[in-house]
């Protein structure tokens, strides 16, 4: 069983966290837990769980903050998992949260509503149903989530034969009539990545302008690539397999497989609320150990650039804990740095 001195729960997962704008913290003294962590870690994805299972294994007080609600909820397996190829996320959450559990991690089930940064050696996040707690380091492993296109029926399909990741399903993909939905370089980009698997490509921006330039259109015109800008109006599917979408004037389309490519946003807006640096896409920039532009502040998993693969967070989360650990020990436990001749 999972102990935790705060609260317990079994359903954990890179979790959809409200925004909130205001930036003062309104805490009072009282209301703070008297026990505190030597690591908070937001986000309970293969990235936090990863990191917890090691900072515990450093012997440091970890809890994981999480509210259950994972970007992969209804992925039919993740795929390239070594080990673990076609493991479902739930299954795979659960055995990271098992595996913390031996070594004393704690896991709180909530969504964090505000991040504090009180004197840069020490922080407290507030969940919506009150609770604080206080750790001297923070992981941010929230994750992103997708924006969706507004086409009846996708979530019925989502994960099982409806996509976001070519590099997670394409293989599963092969020589499958594919559409994608989206559009300019991010639709062409996706396109273009599926054809290593399948040359049955279509795009469809759902009703909008394709905004791509006569290089991209020869280009999908040399791989024949049509671009279609009518609106889709429904998905058709039996159970969770698609097989076919229709457009508004009355066209009907054969797919066996459909990826979006719409766009990506934070799970929430924590790194902004503790000054974290961001790039364009609002990710949180990091250095070669997941340490972001605030110290003792640290990200790891899709919320930082790179491969959005489980996999991948999993080892992000790896190198923020060794990182993290690094920051923690004292200097008198430290290799002294040598000095010039």
């Amino acid at each position: 069983m999972e102990g935790s001195s705060v609260a317990l729960s079994s359903k954990l997962g890179e979790g959809q966290f409200s925004l909130k704008a205001s930036r003062e913290s309104n805490l009072h003294p009282a209301a703070r837990m008297t026990a505190r962590y030597d690591v908070a870690i937001v986000g309970g994805g293969p990235a936090g769980l990863c990191a917890a299972l090691w900072l515990a294994r450093y012997l440091h007080k970890v809890v994981v903050v999480d509210s259950g609600d994972p970007r992969n909820w209804e992925t039919r397996g993740i795929n390239g998992y070594l080990g673990h190829h076609g493991i479902r996320s739930p299954e795979l959450r659960a055995i990271g949260r098992e595996e913390g559990a031996k070594f004393g991690v704690d896991y709180v089930s909530g969504i964090v509503d505000e991040a504090i940064n009180e004197t840069g050696e020490l922080f407290a996040i507030r969940l919506r149903e009150g609770t604080v707690i206080e750790a001297q380091r923070i992981l941010l492993a929230i994750g992103i989530k997708d924006v969706w296109p507004d086409i009846p029926g996708l979530e019925r399909c989502y994960g099982e034969t409806v996509h976001v990741c070519p590099d997670c399903d394409g293989y599963e993909t092969r020589d499958k009539k594919t559409v994608v939905v989206g559009k300019g370089r991010k639709a062409v980009g996706t396109a273009l990545a599926l054809t290593t698997w399948t040359r049955q490509i279509v795009i469809c921006t759902n009703g909008e302008k394709p905004d791509m330039d006569q290089k991209l259109l020869d280009q999908l015109k040399t791989l024949n690539i049509p671009v279609l800008d009518q609106p889709i109006t429904c998905l058709v599917s039996k159970s969770s397999e698609i097989s076919g979408i229709e457009l508004k004037d009355g066209m009907s389309l054969d797919c066996e497989r459909l990826y979006f490519a719409i766009g990506q946003y934070p799970a929430d807006d924590l790194g902004a609320q503790l000054g974290c640096k961001r790039d364009e896409l609002g990710r949180l920039v990091i250095d070669e150990r997941n340490h972001t532009s605030v110290k003792n502040v640290y990200a790891a998993g899709d919320i930082a650039p790179g491969p959005q693969v489980a996999i991948v967070a999993a080892a992000s989360g790896a190198v923020a804990a060794v990182a993290i650990h690094a920051s923690l020990v004292p200097e008198g436990r430290t290799l002294l740095p040598t000095t010039s001749a």
